[in-house]
């Protein structure tokens, strides 16, 4: 069985105590036991979040790290760093990450092999523009991201992955992709994990929607047989409707 799993990209946002406040309030809050939530906060308040979430079933996870181990790398942090104050999973590849700082495919796999050798669970975004889709070249690219990004890893090795389809035009914008659009992608998507490492892997990867989920059309969403959870931005910045979207599935 797949896991299902809501993850909350807290993007650049909150302060301190803010933070904490949310994370407190997540951790009280009741959902569905089968239900594994992540959160994804800022880097600097990790270390003290992940010491609040150890007594619970909620992970932590950041929202960027290094391909390289350690050495002169200003500002960066490493998987190893990350592993070391708690947290177990890492974005990669987020679009804004794409876009706002060039990571390309080619150092987004490095990245995803360093996350690997330390132990942690890489979560791969991947996601086409709005003219890419209206070029109705949105295939194309999701495919080449997947391929250059973890077609590189074996069997055991992709199955230490989450995947996360985040249809970039839908991502703050408040638009969404209709279910029939998000199940679509996602099958293809599972579809290229079949051709690459068979049935039984493909069907063991959980494949998460990223792109303005929010408590009133997650249950539509999660009802798809290929979606396995979401990504979720900015209704994860609020406790209530964070724990309404766990409460989602059927």
């Amino acid at each position: 069985m797949r896991k299902k799993i809501v993850a909350g990209n807290w993007k650049m946002n909150k302060s301190h105590d803010e933070a904490i406040e949310l994370i407190q309030s997540i951790a009280a809050s009741s959902y569905e036991e089968s239900i594994h939530l992540i959160v994804f906060p800022p880097t600097v308040y990790v270390s003290e979040i992940t010491k609040i979430t150890a007594s619970t079933e909620i992970s932590v996870g950041v929202q960027n790290s290094s391909q390289y181990d350690a050495g002169a790398y200003t500002g960066e942090v490493s998987s190893s760093m990350i592993k070391s104050i708690g947290a177990e999973y890492a974005l990669v590849g987020h679009s804004e990450r794409r876009e706002y700082f060039n990571e390309q495919n080619d150092e987004l796999a490095q990245k995803v092999n360093q996350l690997l050798s330390d132990g942690l669970t890489p979560v791969y975004c991947c996601g086409e523009v709005l003219k890419e889709r209206e070029d109705e070249n949105h295939f194309n690219i999701i495919k080449n991201q997947i391929e250059e990004g973890v077609f590189h890893l074996n069997e055991n090795q992709i199955q230490n992955c989450i995947l996360a389809y985040e249809p970039v035009w839908a991502i703050g914008t408040g638009v969404t992709a209709s279910s029939g659009q998000a199940q679509e992608m996602h099958q293809f998507i599972r579809s290229l994990l079949v051709e690459k490492y068979g049935i039984d892997v493909a069907d063991s990867i959980s494949i998460l929607y990223g792109g303005s989920c929010k408590p009133s059309n997650a249950k539509e969403l999660f009802g798809n047989p290929d979606v396995d959870g979401g990504l979720i931005g900015g209704a994860s910045l609020v406790a209530e409707d964070f724990i309404a979207i766990a409460n989602s599935f059927g």
